[in-house]
Formats: C-alpha cells, structure tokens, sequence
C-alpha cells in the first residue's frame, strides 16, 4: 500500500533533506508540506495523510499543540517527531504509538521508523490510535516539570530549571539567560522562538522579538513612551525592560488587566 505523508518544519532545508531521503522509498508519498502549525494542521484536516513528519520545536505553536488541535480528527494519521532535543520526551515518544528521529537525520533510524509505521498502520487500521495520542499528551503535560534550560559556566554545562530564570536576551549573535545574580551563555538552542517554545507552559511572555521574561520576576511596570511599557525585574541589578507596542495588548492580557 501507499502510505501518504505530511512535513512539517519551520525549516525549508530540514524539509528538503527529509523529502530527498524519503523519495528512495516507492510506498511513501508526499501530499504536502508545512512550515508552521496553522499551517500543518489546515493541510493535515484537509488531505488526511497516512503518516505526518512532525517538527517538534516551532515558533508559535509546537508540535504537541498540533496534536492537540487534532485530536478529534476522524481518522487520526500516525506522528513522528522530529526534535533535535534528547531530553525527557524522547522516552514518552518510544511508549507510545508515535516514533521519533533526532536531528540530524540518520538514514538507518529512517529506515527503523519506516518499518515501524508500516507494521503500525496494518495493526491500527486507524483505531485506537485517539486515545494512545492523547495518553501521550496527558504524559507530556505532567512531565512538564522536568524542563531544563543549559547554559555554559566555567567551561562546563550547567542545567537550570525555569523557575531559575529571570529573563533571556537576544545580544550580540548569541542568546544569553539572566537567573537573579548572572548573565550566562544558551547552550544547545539556536534561536529565542525555540526557547520560547521549549519553555511553552512555563510563566514565560515574548515582550520584544529580542527578550522573553519570566513574568513571576516582574517587580512592577508602567507605560513608557511611544505605546511600549517599561518593566522592572527582581533580580539583584533591577533590569530594566521594554515591551513593545505591538505586545503591550498581550502583555496586559497575560497579567488579566
């Protein structure tokens, strides 16, 4: 049989390089692509693939949101997630009826995955498969204390919880996290919507396309020039952050005001 397939990742190379290594397989078909999750779950409710490539980390909404979003489909296609994060999630996606690959993408694992599919879809035939993946999401959300964010300090590794963190900044090509007495250098995440997204959850608000706060660290705020807001946070230097006007709306939002 012909199992039809979705991508989605906000990434146009990543979705090149996984449409060339599945082209070598004749049973797979690519019906579409995506590049956001407005996007993946528009084409995933209207072409009802098989199978959907699902890239965990994206601006906006993630991965498990689109699961979500779908969750009441008729006929529930299987996922496998795509991450570049061996964190505590990969274990959930091994117990479940999803599968994953690591980026970068290794062909052997691809072949793994392939296999496991085609046993899947001939087992399911599209049921049960509901409430396996909302298992999973249930799972998710109670793991969601273990989130760690690494950062470099003295020439190692250091893992902070999120409650640690004060704010995080975009600055000079490299995003830096501020806890209440330090400025410390990310590791292992390239950009802030994928941090934004990996602290997803979390009392974490994007107040400017450079800074994403920790709102329990707002000491207080006023209105600012030009429509932005002024932010003080309770760390030992009393930071002072702008939000922007564009997110001033949100912001107030958040806080219920």
């Amino acid at each position: 049989m012909t199992i039809r397939c979705v991508i989605v990742d906000d990434e146009q190379p990543a979705r090149d390089e996984l449409r060339y290594l599945l082209s070598r397989y004749s049973d797979i078909e690519i019906i579409g692509e995506a590049d956001s999750a407005s996007k993946a779950i528009n084409i995933i409710s209207q072409s009802l693939p098989d199978l959907v490539f699902l890239d965990i980390q994206m601006p906006g909404r993630n991965g498990f949101e689109v699961i979500e979003e779908l969750s009441g489909m008729v006929k529930i296609p299987l996922f496998v997630f795509a991450t570049a994060y061996d964190n505590y999630a990969v274990k959930a996606f091994e117990e479940s009826a999803v599968d994953y690959i690591m980026k970068p993408l290794s062909e052997k694992r691809l072949d793994s995955t392939l296999q496991r599919i085609r046993r899947k879809i001939a087992e399911e035939a599209g049921g049960g498969l509901e409430n396996k993946l909302l298992a999973l999401l249930s799972q998710r959300e109670s793991s969601g204390g273990v989130v760690k964010v690494s950062v470099e300090k003295n020439g190692r590794i250091h893992l902070l919880s999120p409650q640690d963190i004060v704010y995080s900044s975009y600055e000079s090509g490299r995003i830096m996290i501020y806890t209440r007495d330090e400025a410390l250098p990310l590791y292992g995440i390239a950009t802030l919507d994928k941090l934004t997204d990996h602290l997803a959850g979390h009392s974490f608000f994007r107040i400017n396309r450079a800074v994403l706060v920790n709102i329990d660290f707002i000491l207080e705020f006023s209105p600012w020039f030009n429509g932005k807001y002024n932010l003080i946070m309770n760390n030992s230097q009393r930071s002072e952050l702008s939000v922007s006007r564009t997110r001033v709306k949100a912001f107030k939002q958040r806080l219920g005001i």
